[in-house]
């Protein structure tokens, strides 16, 4: 029982920012990994980035990578990604997610067991 709940997406114009959070349990919090990961329309869900449970490692993806910001407060029990010059391809559903398994590794979908419910963020010109 690991619930997760996003909040904070909308619509935004390119160039814009926003900053999602998701709200976690004081367990997931402080003894897990977390990732985010986003869903387009007719693709796959792709990796977008993830933080250890101290909030010291971070990794992201080259698509996104000196935009994006991962981070994590887990006094509030919250992971955020603050999103900072959006650009048209980075419409999406946004998950957040525990990572609960060392394989296949931190990009894959597969080493996460829970998620939360998606959040979308549209971005337009």
């Amino acid at each position: 029982q690991v619930p997760l709940a996003e909040s904070g997406g909308g619509l935004v114009q390119t160039g814009g920012s926003l900053r999602l959070s998701c709200a976690a349990s004081e367990r997931t919090t402080s003894s897990y990994g977390m990732g985010w990961f986003r869903q387009a329309p007719g693709k796959g869900r792709e990796f977008v980035a993830y933080i250890g449970t101290s909030g010291g490692s971070t990794f992201y993806a080259d698509s996104v990578k000196g935009r994006f910001t991962i981070s994590r407060d887990n006094a509030d029990n919250t992971v955020y990604l603050q999103m900072n010059s959006l650009k048209l391809e980075d419409t999406a559903a946004y998950f957040c997610a525990v990572r609960t398994a060392v394989l296949p590794g931190i990009t894959s979908d597969r080493a996460y067991s829970y998620w939360g419910q998606g959040i979308q963020v549209t971005v337009s010109s």
